[in-house]
Order: C-alpha cells, then sequence, then structure tokens
C-alpha cells in the first residue's frame, strides 16, 4: 500500500484521468508507487509521469506510450513551474474512444497535474 498525499480524478471526452501525488525522497520510493500503481491499474491504457528529487537531484518524466512529449513533460513543467521537489506525479489514464490530439493531451495532463499540485 503507498501513502499518496493527494488523489484527483478528471474526465475529458470519456476519458478518466487519475492523478496521484507522492511525496517522496527516492528513486526506490517512485519505482514501488509505480508498481503499485500498475497493479491496482491493470486495465489502465497509460500511467504518465514525473518526477523531481532534490537530492541527490533527479528529474524525470515519461509518457508511457502516449505521443512523445504530451503527457510526462506537461506534468514535469507544472511541477517546475510550482517549485515542487521530492515529489512524483502519477497519471493514469482509461482511454475514453475519443481521441484528443496532442494539444488535447497537454491541456488535460497539465489539467490533473495542477488539480493534485493543489
Amino acid at each position: 500500500m503507498v501513502n499518496f498525499a493527494k488523489e484527483v480524478e478528471f474526465v475529458e471526452k470519456k476519458s478518466k484521468f487519475l492523478g496521484y501525488l507522492l511525496q517522496c525522497q527516492s528513486l526506490s520510493e517512485v519505482e514501488g508507487a509505480l508498481a503499485y500503481l500498475r497493479g491496482v491499474h491493470k486495465k489502465a491504457t497509460h500511467i504518465c509521469y514525473a518526477y523531481s528529487l532534490k537530492s541527490p537531484f533527479l528529474e524525470k518524466a515519461v509518457d508511457d506510450g502516449e505521443p512523445n512529449g504530451t503527457a510526462g513533460r506537461p506534468i514535469l513543467s507544472v511541477m517546475q513551474k510550482r517549485g515542487a521537489s521530492n515529489v512524483c506525479v502519477f497519471v493514469v489514464r482509461y482511454f475514453g474512444g475519443i481521441k484528443l490530439g496532442a494539444g488535447g493531451l497537454v491541456r488535460a495532463y497539465t489539467k490533473v497535474t495542477s488539480l493534485v499540485l493543489g
């Protein structure tokens, strides 16, 4: 079981986006939370995420099959603008049957990240 600091849900054109905020100090915590979410959300289309760790400084953005730069990078961008560190934001997507396009994906992942960061 992972202790997420916050969870949110956002629906866009029948696609469901679930955002999870993890306060973390290490890459192993991020990997553990990702494994947990993959187990809980086995039917999810994508689990995209980004993290920013302070010491040692590490940042990474993962699109998990979404078009390049439409998921992980927007998540990380919001985190950077808010000055968030020692956090990971995961966004689980269940595809609703309507393609959102690159711009729609960027807006959706940005929105969920903004919601989960508060």
